[in-house]
């Protein structure tokens, strides 16, 4: 068990959080929640004792071992992937590397035995045999193939440091688990994998995300952090929203109540107060008057932007063809031979774990890149809207003003129609004015986002749009996307846009080709290719175990 009492937090007048007071239990997720910048990453801190807090203090039962996902990914660079997975339990690490100290020893002496035997009890005692294979286990599951095991970290890609990490704050079952945004850059498969993990985990599981589907799938209770308070809701992240909303409704409808009883004693009391037959009922009014007290009830601190896709131009029934389209980066075939055709009512996801694959093929489509083989061609009727996955080109260096660039692409020169289209997005007022150069990730999706509605574009491409997203954000474009009446090409780890929004689902494999059906997601998931797919992996962990 983990416990915040009395926890307060403050930088110089503001404060963060005021007295909250908080149980985490044995057996239990919690999924903390609250808009950005309300404290949600600067909590776990806190109860991982990375940060002090003003006042107070975090309690942890004593004997028990907390983990926690690093959120610096160049900490471990200098050891092997699957040593870096095994110091999530730093005890065992550190008993494995004296043993091993020990044992090399040429001159092995009485003391260097009576030594060795300790820390093997204690080695024993903690499951050390098993370290590797648990900790191989772990990233497996996440998508780390075993010949990848001892491969230095710094030798490692972005995407797979946040996985070994991931299986670091995961190994050797912690008692406490605090877990901030772990499905970042991870694939919806290994996001499948994480949610059964969890979902399994008998222990205490604290986390942060921005994934909806995921918070529902793996959380038992809801703590959601707004005014510098966490209050702790029983049930998943739809349970808090559902209940939530039910309270301020039942708050609104008993104020309205309130209202109307104090219209009518004020309006008692105002035309009998003065009729001497009535005077004690108008007393006795004004003291009933005086006990009425309206419930106080706070906006939220969260908001909401209004995302809207509206095509200038219906779609013809002739949208894209692409033909045998092959490309090879680096030595690596990235694309081979794809080719499918797109019709006027697609809602195409692209899924799988080679997001190289999804990225270039949209970079083709997008006209950003040439392909080595093969062709596509886009219908007469069709205007595209691309949403790169790496933006870098679009902001660094970029002296414009945000109004002044949404500019270039609007049809509409006036300012107030283009300071609409940012209002809607939440740049209210001097916003407006800020420099490109300047915005942080989730600005800068939420400037791309304005370009795609201004261009009014009746086909869209957008590959991982949910980066950098606070979960309102993600929420708003979840339903303008349902909405669109377009087609839409897309590329997301957020399983609840996928599943809500997708009609055609392409898997790209490792080498490069892919899978193709018309379904939505979740039937994809347990459709025949799936099956295979769980049973050749099984397969080879089972051979590799075997051997």
């Amino acid at each position: 068990m983990i416990s915040a009492n009395n926890v307060s937090l403050r930088f110089g007048k503001k404060a963060l959080f005021e007295d909250v007071n908080i149980k985490f239990t044995e057996g239990n997720c919690y999924g903390i929640i609250g808009a950005n910048g309300a404290g949600k990453s600067t909590f776990l801190r806190i109860l991982s004792g990375q940060l002090e807090p003003t006042g107070g203090e975090v309690v942890i039962t004593p004997g028990q071992r907390l983990s926690f996902l690093q959120q610096d990914h160049f900490k471990y660079d200098e050891f092997p992937v699957l040593d870096t997975v095994i110091m999530g339990n730093q005890r065992l690490y550190d008993i494995m590397k004296e043993k091993d100290a020990i044992y090399a020893k040429e001159d092995f002496t009485d003391d260097d035995g009576i030594r060795a035997s300790e820390l093997e009890a204690e080695f024993a005692e903690m499951d050390g045999w098993n370290a590797e294979s648990d900790a191989a286990m772990l990233l497996n599951g996440l998508g780390i193939p075993t010949e990848m095991h001892y491969t230095l970290m710094k030798d490692m890609e972005g995407n797979e440091k946040v996985k070994v990490l991931l299986a670091q704050a995961l190994f050797g079952n912690p008692d406490i688990l605090l877990l901030d945004e772990p499905t970042n850059h991870l694939d919806l498969d290994a996001i499948g994998w994480l949610e059964e993990f969890l979902i399994n985990f008998e222990n205490t599981v604290i986390v942060v995300s921005h994934d909806r589907y995921f918070l529902n799938k793996v959380c038992t209770h809801t703590a959601d952090i707004d005014y510098a308070k966490i209050q702790l809701y029983a049930g998943n992240y739809d349970f808090w929203y559902e209940s939530s909303q039910l309270m301020l409704k039942q708050m609104k409808e008993a104020n309205k109540k309130k209202e109307e009883k104090i219209k009518e004693l004020k309006e008692f009391i105002s035309r009998f107060s003065a009729n001497a037959s009535k005077s004690k009922q108008a007393t006795s009014r004004k003291k009933a008057l005086e006990k009425i007290e309206l419930d106080e009830i706070k906006p939220s601190s969260r908001k909401y932007p209004y995302i809207d896709f509206r095509p200038a131009r219906e779609i013809g029934n002739e949208v894209l063809t692409v033909e045998g389209i092959s490309k090879t980066i680096d030595g690596v075939k990235i694309l081979d031979n794809v080719s499918f055709i797109v019709g006027h009512d697609d809602k195409i996801a692209f899924v799988g774990g080679n997001t190289i694959a999804k990225t270039t093929l949209f970079q083709i489509l997008s006209g950003e890149m040439e392909p080595d083989e093969g062709s596509y061609k886009w219908g007469v009727t069709t205007s595209v809207s691309y949403f790169p996955k790496d933006n870098t080109s679009i902001f660094d260096g970029n002296d414009l003003q945000i109004a002044d660039w949404l500019t270039q692409f609007s049809e509409i020169k006036d300012a107030t129609y283009v300071r609409g289209f940012l209002g809607r997005m939440l740049f209210a007022g001097d916003d407006g004015v800020k420099r490109m150069k300047v915005l942080s990730g989730g600005e800068k999706v939420r400037v791309l986002l304005s370009r795609m509605m201004i261009e009014a574009s009746n086909v869209l491409i957008l590959d991982e749009p949910t980066d950098h997203l606070d979960m309102e954000s993600i929420t708003a474009l979840n339903n303008g996307l349902m909405k669109f009446p377009g087609v839409l090409l897309f590329a997301s780890r957020d399983h609840q846009i996928v599943q809500t929004t997708a009609n055609r689902i392409i898997e790209f494999l490792p080498d490069g080709t892919f899978v193709d059906k018309v379904t939505t997601y979740d039937e994809y998931l347990e459709s025949d290719e799936m099956a295979r797919k769980r049973s050749v992996y099984t397969k080879s962990e089972d051979e590799e175990n075997d051997n």
